[in-house]
Parts: structure tokens; sequence; C-alpha cells
């Protein structure tokens, strides 16, 4: 969504410069590549006075005239250099729900809300989340629905570097590889479906999963594979920049997460025509009917996610 708003922003005649975590990620990279500015920043204690100090220098130096942060962190780090600079400030919160399971953060949140211009939330279900725990009106909290530019994929082309024949049902589900994205039981309701303890109808067709995604939980979701004696069947593949071409390629778009707010990767899929397979879970009920535009079904549950996916081979 950064990169996105940053290259629309860009083709919109403003001028962009992006602060991120003092890190070499995927993100870091890709908008360097673009032609961005980036300046990176750290934050050593609880309250980083000299983290705040030393953006202000930087983005003064940059002849910053607005400032927009996402999720809690620079939510408050945003609005303490807004404040300095004295610029208008807007946050933007994605619906990371874990991060205001403390008191701490709840309260430097509330008093970012309270110090900024206005507060986004990207769904209706992350504002109804924010506003009950904040102990704010909702009223307060905009909603601006994430959207994803139409990239269209070379379906034929993709799957034949891919290995894949015209008859392979093919998969896909992209994202972080973190244990919140669920991949782990997609793998299991996948496996449940290959033993036959979830049967289709008629002969079961020949399917592949592409996973596209890095992350911490890789080695989890390997042994989730083995396990099920899937290795023929999943491929991970890694960080990939072509989503577009993949989303062509693949027959369906499965997002098992446990939350979300809501999610890129199902407006993508939605883009490409692919049938969605996701959990009834935050913003993805906003985009998706059950029996319209996919099927939804419980988070953290393998076996109705194995029904669902069967239900899709069958037909």
């Amino acid at each position: 969504l950064v990169l996105n708003l940053a290259v629309e922003l860009r083709e919109r005649g403003w001028r962009v410069v992006c602060v991120l975590p003092e890190k070499e990620d995927w993100l870091s990279r890709t908008l360097r590549a673009e032609g961005f500015s980036v300046h990176a920043f750290q934050i050593r204690r609880a309250v980083d006075l000299q983290c705040v100090a030393s953006l202000a220098r930087r983005l003064r130096s940059e002849g910053v005239q607005a400032i927009h942060s996402h999720e809690v962190a620079m939510a408050v780090y945003g609005t303490a250099v807004a404040h300095e600079l004295r610029v208008p400030h807007v946050i933007t919160m994605h619906g990371n729900q874990t991060v205001m399971d403390t008191r701490r953060r709840r309260t430097a949140l509330r008093w970012a809300f309270s110090h900024s211009r206005a507060a986004v939330a990207v769904s209706r279900a992350t504002r109804e989340d924010m506003a009950k725990r904040l102990r704010i009106p909702p009223h307060r909290i905009r909603v601006v629905p994430n959207g994803v530019p139409y990239r269209p994929g070379d379906r034929v082309a993709t799957r034949q570097s891919m290995g894949l024949s015209p008859e392979d049902v093919v998969f896909l589900a992209t994202g972080s590889l973190v244990e919140r994205k669920g991949f782990h039981i997609l793998v299991e309701a996948l496996g449940m479906i290959q033993r036959g303890e979830v049967p289709v109808s008629g002969p079961l067709p020949a399917w592949t999963l592409l996973l596209a995604g890095e992350g911490h939980y890789q080695g989890v979701i390997e042994e989730h594979v083995t396990r099920w004696g899937l290795e023929d069947r999943v491929q991970l593949l890694g960080y990939r920049l072509d989503i577009p071409d993949l989303q062509a390629a693949a027959d369906v778009f499965v997002m098992p997460s446990l939350w979300e707010g809501l999610p890129l990767a199902v407006l993508e899929g939605m883009f490409a025509g692919n049938p969605i397979i996701a959990t009834r879970t935050s913003g993805i009920p906003e985009a998706v009917n059950d029996g319209v535009e996919g099927l939804l079904v419980p988070p953290g549950e393998a076996r109705p996610l194995a029904l669902a996916l069967a239900r899709v081979l069958s037909d």
C-alpha cells in the first residue's frame, strides 16, 4: 500500500519522501529502485525523543509539507514530528489487532489521534475494533478502503515458466510467512483433501499450491508440507514482484488469515477474476460476499477450509 501510494502521489505531481525502519527489506529496496528518497529510523527506547528530533531535522531539510504515518509506532512518532514541523498529519491503521494489546500503546495512540488532522482505517471492521479498544467515537475514524491498481498478468507464459499444465488446478496464496496468515492451516486443509479425509465430487484433479512470500514462519510451513506429504504439490516461491502474473496463472486465490485489515491480495485476486476462498474475519467480508465472489470460512479451522477447497475442486 505504501508503495502504491508513493507511486500514485508522484504521478499527481507530489514529491514523496519515505521513512522506514532501519532494515533492508523488500519495501526499502523497491522504493529506492523506483527513485524515491528513503530515510531510515530506529526507535531505541520506549520514548525516544532523539528519534523524533532526528526525523524532524531530516524532514525539515526535505521541505516536507504533510506527513502520512502508518500503524501504531509511526502514528505516535509521526504526530510528534509533524507537531515539531507544524505540518498536517494523517494516520492510517491497517488492522493489526495485536499492537493495541497494551495500555501504554492505546494511551499513546489516543494522544496521536487527538493531535492529528485525520485518522483513517482501511475497513469498517478495523474502525470498529479501534474505536472499541481506544474508547473513542467511531465517527472520529474515517474509512478509506484499500485499493489496488489493475495490472493484468500473463497466464500462459507464467504457467509454462513454472511447469504447470493447462489442466492443473492452481491455488495461489500470497503474503508474509507469519502465523497470523494461516498458511499452515491451508496446507493442512489441502492435505485432508489429498488423503481423502475431505472428498471431492468425482475424481480428484491435479492441483498445485503456489505460496508467494517470505518470513520467519517458513520452517513451520515446510514442516506441515512434509507431514502431509505434499512436497510435489506445494511450491514456496519466496518473495515475488510478479503478483499479477501469479494471479493470472491461478484458478483460485486463498486467504486463510486469522485476522486482517482489508488485504490487498484479496482485491488483486478479485481483479484477476479468481474465485476467492477466505476467512470470515476483519474487513474481508466487506469485499467478498459469501457465495458470490468467493467462499468464506471460519478463521483458524482446517476442516471448513478443506470443505470450501473441495467444493471448488468439484465445480
